[in-house]
């Protein structure tokens, strides 16, 4: 085995940022596979031999654990866990919501299940996570979000129509669908986290209609691709991660994040140890894992508004005043960089939502892998092929 690292992870992951530093402090290659969410799940279940370190978050552990493609981490070789914070740990951290939260699935027990039980072993390690919703071009709309968005519903709002996009995830998107639905009164689910068989067929007719009426455009998949159809204007509205919404403010865009009262789509990533991993191999995914929670990468993580579950260490490699727009959701004291080093956030700006403490406490479901996920599957890829489709019809009408 060479000393080299291979890490599986997604776009989401500053990697570019600090692999320099960190190769040099660890004293071995770094190698990231960078894939979209869906095939990095998929990989990272079908083929365990091809990584070392799984890098993506809690509700997939649904499948990879299930298909034994992780080992436990053993939190004796973790340097921070005693400082680790946040709601992988804690479930009353913030408000609960539907859904795999990840505090359920943290713990691997003595049968090989997954629980909130506390003991020696974890199934992933807790590292960033965040509270999403959708975000809307303030500069194009002229609208003051914070005062006129209050609701899931507006992804539905006619104001709207053919200027709005959500990720293409089974495992994200769908509650994106779900929330707006629910919200708008047009469908109700008795457990958004976990649908059943009929909900999912009421949601996939619903969705289909929107695709067909033209008010769906076509779904995006990488984070950084809803980027230029907002510079175009082709998007006014959309379900935004956090580093996208910091690349469009790089590029001069006023796009302000909506805080819905129904709460948060809520999400907690993490890392997993290959099975595959044992003697001096494992113990350099071990190095690596206590180096990245030492606060170097948090601090990237930070600027493209993520939370990091050991805060302190990301505390000492930001500057006060990011520390205090990020976290504690105080006005920015002067202009802040985003995730690429350019001016992001300008002198007085507060982030949407306030703290990492009130956005937490205003949760409506979590990311999830429900018990019909291979159903949800199909019908979720009937909805994003017909709006693919409908774009080629379109286009094709337009030549």
């Amino acid at each position: 085995m060479t000393e080299r690292l291979r890490i599986l992870t997604t776009e989401i992951q500053p990697w570019r940022r600090f692999k320099v530093q960190a190769e040099a402090e660890l004293g071995f290659e770094l190698e990231f596979i960078e894939m979209d969410f869906v095939n990095a799940q998929r990989i990272a279940a079908m083929s365990p031999h091809s990584y070392d370190i799984y890098d993506q978050c809690f509700h997939n552990l649904d499948i990879v654990w299930h298909w034994r493609a992780i080992q436990p981490i053993d939190i004796s070789r973790i340097d921070y866990w005693t400082q680790m914070d946040g709601p992988a740990l804690d479930p009353a951290h913030g408000g609960v919501g539907y859904g795999d939260m990840p505090a359920t699935r943290l713990w691997v027990q003595p049968d090989a299940s997954l629980s909130a039980r506390l003991g020696q072993y974890v199934s992933m390690l807790p590292t960033f996570y965040n509270y999403d919703s959708f975000a809307i071009d303030v500069g194009a709309t002229g609208l003051n979000v914070d005062g006129d968005v209050t609701s899931w519903a507006e992804l539905l709002d006619p104001r709207w129509h053919g200027r709005v996009a959500l990720v293409d995830d089974p495992g994200i998107g769908v509650f994106d669908l779900v929330q707006a639905l629910m919200a708008a009164d047009r469908i109700k689910v008795e457990d958004p986290g976990n649908m059943s068989v009929a909900e999912i067929d009421e949601m996939a007719t619903l969705g289909l209609e929107l695709v067909a009426s033209g008010h769906l455009a076509p779904f995006w998949r990488r984070a950084t691709d809803p980027v230029e159809r907002f510079r175009s204007g082709e998007l006014a509205i959309s379900s935004l991660w956090s580093p996208t919404v910091a690349a469009l403010k790089e590029a001069g865009l006023r796009v302000r994040q909506a805080v819905p009262e129904q709460g948060y789509r809520a999400w907690h990533g993490g890392m997993c140890l290959a099975r595959h991993l044992e003697g001096a191999q494992l113990g350099r995914a071990y190095d690596w894992l206590n180096w990245y929670l030492s606060g170097v990468a948090g601090a990237q993580v930070a600027r493209q508004g993520y939370y990091m579950s050991v805060p302190a260490p990301v505390r000492a490699n930001l500057a006060p005043e990011e520390w205090e727009y990020w976290y504690e959701g105080r006005a920015a004291a002067c202009d802040l960089p985003g995730p690429n080093g350019h001016i992001a956030v300008h002198q007085g700006d507060m982030r949407s939502g306030g703290s990492v403490r009130a956005r937490s406490k205003n949760i409506a479901v979590w990311n999830s892998t429900m018990d019909e996920h291979n159903y949800l599957v199909r019908r979720w890829t009937e909805i994003t092929a017909a709006a693919t489709q409908a774009q080629g019809r379109n286009a094709r009408k337009a030549g």
